[in-house]
């Protein structure tokens, strides 16, 4: 497996996901890091769309994701969101951070935030 990424950073959806209830009523802002690894080797030989893999299609498949059912936890929101890559493109690997800037935490932060990293299972 080569070490070639294809990175979209900063996606940003509004979502109803969290452990209190209000977070699942009210909702808010969610932004979605994710570093797919695959060999673009090919992709650039032939400059084919087909041999890589399509971001617009990703995009869409996390907006639905994020968008979609609430989850508690971000760790099982980063968990769908990479098996759903994983299932849907031809990746080996993908980075997952998820970020939600609005958690209802005391005091100033940028965002609280988990990241996964999940192989494909061979």
């Amino acid at each position: 497996m080569g070490q070639d990424k294809i990175i979209l950073a900063g996606l940003e959806f509004y979502g109803f996901h969290g452990n209190h209830p209000a977070e699942q009523q009210l909702g808010q802002p969610f932004i979605v890091d994710l570093e797919l690894y695959l060999d673009l080797e090919p992709a650039g030989r032939t400059d084919a769309l087909e041999a890589t893999v399509n971001y617009g299609q990703v995009y869409r498949l996390v907006q639905e994701i994020v968008t979609g059912r609430p989850y508690k936890l971000l760790e099982a929101l980063a968990a769908a969101i990479s098996d759903g890559i994983l299932a849907g493109f031809p990746v080996d690997e993908v980075l997952v951070r998820v970020k939600k800037p609005r958690a209802p935490l005391p005091g100033s932060f940028d965002y609280a935030a988990v990241e996964i990293r999940r192989r494909r299972k061979e």
